[in-house]
This record gives C-alpha cells, structure tokens and sequence, in this order.
C-alpha cells in the first residue's frame, strides 16, 4: 500500500485507476483499508477541486413540489395564501423566516438551500 495526496490532477487519475482495480476489496484486508483510505483522499480532492453548489431556493421549492405532485394551491397551504405562493414562484416575494421553517417541514428541503439569496 503506497497511499500519498492528492495535489494534482495526475495523482487524482492514478488514484482512480488504483480504485478500479481493489474496488471489491474486502473489508478488514489490507486492500480493504487501502481501498478506504484512497477513497476518503478522491472525495476530499473532488470537494475541493469540484464542489456542488446549492440550488436555487425558488428552483428548489418548484423542484420539490414536481416530485410530490404539489400544486400552487398545496403550496398556499404551506406559506398562507394562493397570491403569496404565486408571488414566492414568480420571484415577486421574499421568503420570509416563517416561510422557511413552513417550507422545510412540510416539503423537507434543507433551511440550508432556502435562506440563500436569489
């Protein structure tokens, strides 16, 4: 086992092609932890050299209502009323902090996504 970094992008593709090969590796082996080991160093060097931003709040929330088959008018249920969902979706109204925590129980996107600007 020669595990090192991950500085440059040469070592991220040797780090790839080892995964490749001890990717069945079993748990407790050496390859096993080698396996552990070089996989901890490629996630570490993906979030830093690739990360993946937050949604857009409004994206998010049309997002999450198309999975759940919500409508405006299941969202006014959410935020109060059926013009403030229409102006939340058109981008006429802020989301305010009680709107949020609605959002978040009711449609489990993370406070995370909707307190950023938009």
């Amino acid at each position: 086992m020669n595990i090192k970094l991950i500085k440059t992008e040469k070592d991220y593709h040797q780090a790839l092609e080892r995964l490749e090969i001890i990717f069945d590796a079993k748990r407790g082996t050496k390859e096993g932890d080698e396996l552990e080991l070089l996989g901890m160093l490629v996630d570490n060097y993906e979030n830093d050299k690739f990360p993946i931003n937050f949604p857009d709040p409004i994206e998010a929330i049309k997002f999450r209502m198309e999975q759940l088959g919500y409508t405006q008018k299941d969202l006014a249920k959410v935020v109060g009323l059926k013009s403030r969902a229409s102006e939340i979706l058109n981008r006429k109204r802020k989301l305010s902090l009680e709107m949020i925590r609605q959002i978040h129980a009711i449609l489990h996107i993370p406070t995370e996504v909707l307190i950023q600007a938009y």
